[in-house]
C-alpha cells in the first residue's frame, strides 16, 4: 500500500489554492491528482487539518462493540443459532453487521460457539 504524500507538499498545495490559484492549476503545478488537491483543500477548510489521516487499522469493529451487550444477550437467548441467523436477528433490531464481523466479535470476546464437545484423544496414536 502506498504511503501518504508529505505534509510539506500538502501545505504548499493548500497555500497555493488559498492564494487564489485554481485547484486544477495547482494540482498540475505540483504534480498531484486533481482529486487530491480538492480533498486536501476541503479538509483544510472544514477541519483545519492538512496532515493525512492514519492509514490501516480496524475501522468497523467499533460499531458492533458499541452494541456488545445486545449481541451477547441475543446469543445467550439462542446459543444454537448459526451466525447468519444471529446476523439477521440483529439486523431486525437495528444492528447491521456481517457474519464475518460476528465471528471476529466472538473471537475478541473469547466466546466459543462450538456445538459439540471435543473429540476424545486417540488410543492408538497421536492426533
Amino acid at each position: 500500500m502506498p504511503s501518504a504524500l508529505s505534509v510539506d507538499l500538502r501545505e504548499r498545495v493548500v497555500a497555493a489554492i488559498e492564494a487564489g490559484a485554481s485547484r486544477r492549476q495547482t494540482a498540475k503545478r505540483f504534480g498531484v491528482g486533481i482529486a487530491s488537491a480538492v480533498r486536501w483543500h476541503a479538509s483544510f477548510r472544514q477541519e483545519g487539518r492538512i496532515a493525512p489521516k492514519p492509514m490501516g487499522g480496524d475501522q468497523r469493529s467499533q460499531a458492533i462493540e458499541a452494541q456488545a451487550e445486545r449481541v451477547v444477550a441475543l446469543y445467550e437467548e439462542r446459543p444454537e443459532c448459526f451466525l447468519w441467523e444471529l446476523r439477521d436477528a440483529l439486523a431486525e433490531r437495528g444492528v447491521p453487521t456481517s457474519t464475518s464481523g460476528l465471528s471476529r466479535f466472538f473471537g475478541r470476546h473469547a466466546i466459543t460457539r462450538k456445538k459439540r464437545p471435543r473429540t476424545r484423544p486417540s488410543r492408538n496414536g497421536r492426533m
